[in-house]
This record gives C-alpha cells, sequence and structure tokens, in this order.
C-alpha cells in the first residue's frame, strides 16, 4: 500500500492520516515537529502510554479530557498526586480509566523531576537522543530504532513505566526527533524547516 495519499485539498499527505476526520490537522500542524517544551513532551509520552493496546483516534479525540485531569501535564503538579486522586481519575469517563497507566503517569511524573534535577531538563535529557540523519530508516519502514531501544532502555533503569521501544519510538515520531512523514507528503519539507530552524535545548 503507497505511504501516500491524495487528501481532498489535492495535495499528497501520509496514508495514516487519512483513517480518521481528526487525523488531518493533527498531521498537519503537530505530528513531526520539534518541541522543547517539558511539559508537552511529558504530555506525549503519557499518553503513548495510555495508547498502549489502543488506537491513536481514541486517544486524541479524549486528548482534551486528559489535559484537565493531569493539570496540564505539568509533572510538578502530577508527582503530588495521592491515593485519591487515583480514585478520582477511575470514576473519570472522559480518559481511559485503567489504574496500571494512571499510576504509571503519577509514577513517570515523579521520575521526570529527578531527570530535571539531573539533567537540567526533561527537553535537555530526550534531544540528547535525537538520532543522527544520516542514520534514520526510510520514513515509516520502522517501528522501533537503536535510539528508540536505547531511551526506553535508559528511562526504565530511571524507574519509568509504560515506556517500551515501540512507545518510546512513536513518541520520537510526534516530537520531531525524526521526520517520519513520508517522501512526498505535503508536510515533510515543513516539518525538515522546522527541525532545521529548531534550536536544541
Amino acid at each position: 500500500m503507497s505511504k501516500t495519499y491524495i487528501a481532498d485539498d489535492g495535495k499528497e499527505r501520509c496514508h495514516w492520516c487519512s483513517s480518521a476526520p481528526e487525523f488531518p490537522a493533527y498531521h498537519d500542524k503537530e505530528w513531526g515537529f520539534p518541541v522543547a517544551d517539558d511539559h508537552r513532551l511529558f504530555e506525549k509520552l503519557s499518553l503513548e502510554g495510555f495508547q498502549s493496546g489502543l488506537s491513536w483516534r481514541t486517544i486524541l479525540t479524549k486528548r482534551e479530557n486528559f489535559r484537565t485531569a493531569f493539570h496540564l501535564f505539568d509533572f510538578d503538579r502530577v508527582a503530588s498526586f495521592t491515593e485519591k486522586d487515583v480514585a478520582r481519575l477511575l470514576q473519570d469517563a472522559g480518559i481511559i480509566r485503567h489504574r496500571g497507566k494512571i499510576e504509571a503517569v503519577i509514577n513517570n511524573a515523579r521520575r521526570a523531576q529527578e531527570l530535571v534535577k539531573q539533567e537540567g531538563s526533561l527537553a535537555a535529557y530526550i534531544w540528547s537522543h535525537e538520532p543522527d540523519d544520516k542514520k534514520q530508516a526510510e520514513p515509516q519502514s520502522a517501528s522501533t530504532s537503536a535510539e528508540s531501544i536505547a531511551l526506553s532502555k535508559d528511562l526504565k533503569k530511571r524507574g519509568w513505566k509504560f515506556v517500551g521501544p515501540t512507545t518510546v519510538y512513536a513518541f520520537m515520531q510526534a516530537m520531531g526527533l525524526i521526520n517520519d512523514h513520508a517522501e512526498g507528503c505535503i508536510i515533510r519539507a515543513k516539518a525538515e524547516k522546522a527541525r532545521k530552524a529548531f534550536k536544541r535545548p
């Protein structure tokens, strides 16, 4: 199957964004564009963990609910959550009510605080794992990479949960650490331009 399709505006885009009405805007404005904001990085890692075993559409349609439930993924606030907060979130129909994943976000918020103390920022740590452009696989040909395996392994060593290599690779794609827009996709050049202009933390 082709990695691209012709959208309603007559322009070529990554084929995956044709599968749900929520995807084109996310694909055009967010996916693959570099992010240095600690809270946005933590949000995406958390949402990728929630996606495990589910579709990204399920998570994307609930994203605003997740943001409300987890205080815009301010990990300093989430780190102070207690069992009472877990019980509250398990009653929140607007999110995925999975105890293990909810507890993982709270755990990971505490680990993020530790990481910031050690590395200066979550962004500095994450971007230190950016793959070399010359070694990147052909766009959309992989679900893991040497870098996603290494980052996953290091996060787990630091006590993070729900951060397997596939989850971490999807995170790296979305946050612009790699440009995985298909060759021919109208957004690929825009994402590459943003990556070149991006100031690494």
